[in-house]
């Protein structure tokens, strides 16, 4: 994970202290990641990446870590270009 991922991700954490650390492994989800913020990030990741992420990486195990979450927008991914 990149400073700059971690950059965008931080602000859709509500429950993520100022300094804290962010654990790879750590759940998104107990650290006030919802449905809704979800949706703001991918728009933001996707923009940030320059790729959509494809329908079938839309699914809470891609949102459960922030590894995970990184690790579906990795080149190695199959990402649609942005339109």
């Amino acid at each position: 994970m990149t400073p700059s991922f971690i950059d965008l991700l931080r602000p859709h954490l509500c429950l993520l202290g100022p300094g804290q650390e962010l654990a790879p492994d750590a759940s998104l989800g107990e650290l006030g990641l919802d449905s809704m913020a979800s949706v703001a990030l991918v728009l933001e990741l996707e923009q940030h990446f320059g790729r959509r992420l494809p329908d079938a990486l839309l699914a809470a195990g891609t949102f459960a870590t922030a590894a995970s979450l990184w690790a579906a927008f990795q080149p190695e991914q199959e990402l649609s270009p942005s339109s």
